[in-house]
């Protein structure tokens, strides 16, 4: 790999590590402290069993041992695609614990996007589950093999795993084998600024990119969000979103810190949601708004006892202000919004201290160790109440891309900034408010739209439950607004109810244009919604009608 179009800047990597936010430890430490600490207490909750801190260090170093049995290095990539399940904490651990870098994806991915993951990484093993939600996996690996030459070691996760095929329950529950000596453990110990992961963006506007993080990125972006949550030892984490994105390995390692439980949900469901939060007396989640919504709309919602929760942040997607101000309504806890990505970690969030109502609509103020600023297209420095795009800088950004220097350049600004692609702006006392993407923005004759402004008004309205506004090619004016609206349960609604709804509240020429009416809005993992994926439906749709 060419590191040379990476964000590795000396004078970055002098000023974070002065600073003591690259403090070079690794997450094992965290666990292997956890473990001394707390070695009867649990740690993972899955659908199957518990597991305590003992028990999970043991089996990260069981399966770290068995990663240089196979003459692995910090030269290769371990493929991680399994459910959250809670051998995808000791798969994750275990590569930490000897440098190897992983790369996490989700278990929905089938044959395309598999082989161009573990293509592109060039992964040496790939861990993957017999079967969930009837997908053989197995079959799947079989058939990519002769296109994956780097491929060497398959693990399986699962039941009656066939005895050619590394049975990685069975090992792991077995009692022989003598743990790596902590001798080996230092000697393999990798450095803070060595690579922990590669992750693939979600491509909601385009092909996917690989992300590098190392282990000091990694921890900067995990200190500060344990630090500012309210984290401690008696926490309790649930887990619903897929262990695949980057959330679902930040919970998995923020628990280890302070030594507290994480609860794994298979597949999110809001009622199984519900439940757990009572029988686990759950202290945290994190949800996209998506998810905040079903819950709160759960038939049985109020029957559950919520009383546990202290904080429930919300980010991957804008949040309407009215699923806000419902959500400080009906549960107990504290809702914060957080603005982040997979490049940089969270960026801004609201804080504990501070009043919802005030703060409603916004995404908080910026982290004291990260750099926020909005420019203009020319990389001016913005105002209050000017839009422009987000750039950042900080010791969670990433150090760039895998092995693409041309989205390197792209993306960095000569002093090491990172171009975010989002359009915000920030309000007279320092508060970040997230207009839209770049590339969401609609262009109807000139005139610049953002979605979001229209959609934040459209969800007060009675009849709407779920709502986009994208741009529809148009041949005058290039684009025109339209409104893709999912109505509550019973309700109708037409274009002219949506004009008449809008047309004191935005300017004339932001009032959407057209209106689709949809059983559902297409949504990556994260809860984002593929804003060309529902133009291609849109389109696809017309041309057939």
């Amino acid at each position: 790999m060419d590191l040379s179009s990476l964000n590795f800047k000396p004078e970055l990597v002098r000023r974070y590590t002065a600073e003591g936010y690259w403090v070079g430890t690794t997450s094992n430490e965290a666990l292997e402290e956890a473990a001394r600490k707390f070695p009867n207490k649990v740690a993972l909750v899955d659908a199957r069993r518990r597991i305590t801190y003992a028990q999970y260090y043991r089996a990260a170093q069981r399966l770290a041992a068995h990663w240089l049995s196979l003459g692995l290095t910090k030269d290769d990539v371990i493929g991680i695609q399994l459910p959250n399940w809670s051998e995808f904490g000791i798969a994750v651990n275990s590569a930490m614990l000897v440098g190897i870098p992983f790369c996490q994806f989700h278990a929905d991915f089938r044959s395309k996007e598999v082989e161009l993951v573990l293509g592109f990484t060039e992964a040496a093993a790939v861990i993957i589950p017999r079967e969930f939600h009837g997908f053989d996996y197995m079959a799947m690996i079989h058939a990519l093999r002769p296109r994956l030459p780097k491929l060497k070691h398959i693990l399986v996760v699962g039941d009656d795993v066939p005895a050619d095929l590394f049975d990685l329950r069975t090992f792991l529950a077995a009692d022989d084998g003598v743990p790596l000596s902590e001798a080996e453990l230092r000697r393999r110990r990798p450095h803070g600024n060595d690579f922990a992961r590669v992750a693939f963006t979600s491509g909601t506007t385009g092909d996917p990119k690989a992300v590098i993080h190392t282990h000091n990125t990694t921890n900067s972006a995990l200190a500060f969000l344990n630090r500012d949550h309210a984290i401690t030892e008696d926490s309790a984490f649930l887990l619903f979103l897929p262990v695949g994105l980057n959330w679902g390995l930040f919970q998995t390692l923020q628990a280890l810190p302070p030594g507290c439980k994480l609860v794994y949900m298979e597949t999110f469901k809001p009622e199984e949601a519900l439940r757990l939060i009572e029988r686990e007396r759950i202290t945290h989640f994190s949800t996209a708004p998506a998810g905040l919504i079903a819950m709160m709309n759960a038939p049985d919602f109020k029957k559950y006892d919520l009383s546990s929760l202290r904080v429930y942040v919300v980010g991957g997607a804008s949040c309407p202000i009215e699923v806000i101000r419902q959500a400080r309504r009906a549960l107990p806890g504290q809702l914060l919004e957080l603005y982040g990505m997979l490049e940089c970690g969270a960026q801004a969030y609201t804080r504990l201290e501070e009043d919802p109502e005030a703060v409603c609509g916004l995404v908080g103020r910026p982290l004291k160790e990260m750099g926020v600023k909005v420019v203009d297209d020319g990389g001016g420095d913005l105002g209050p109440g000017q839009a422009g795009e987000i750039l950042t800088i900080g010791p969670s950004v990433t150090v760039g891309y895998y092995n693409n220097p041309e989205a390197n350049a792209k993306s960095f600004t000569s002093d090491g900034w990172f171009r975010t692609g989002d359009i915000g702006m920030f309000d007279d006392q320092g508060y970040l408010k997230i207009v839209g993407r770049k590339k969401e923005m609609i262009i109807r004759g000139g005139a610049n739209i953002y979605p979001r402004e229209i959609e934040e008004v459209l969800f007060k309205h009675p009849k709407v439950l779920d709502v986009a506004v994208i741009g529809v090619p148009d041949p005058r004016l290039g684009e025109r607004p339209c409104a893709c609206i999912v109505p509550r349960p019973g309700q109708h609604i037409v274009l002219q109810e949506v004009v008449d709804f809008l047309k004191d509240k935005i300017a004339t020429y932001k009032l959407p244009e057209r209106l689709e009416i949809l059983s559902a809005l297409p949504r990556t993992p994260t809860g984002k919604i593929p804003r060309h994926v529902l133009l291609d439906q849109i389109v696809k749709a017309t041309s057939q009608s």
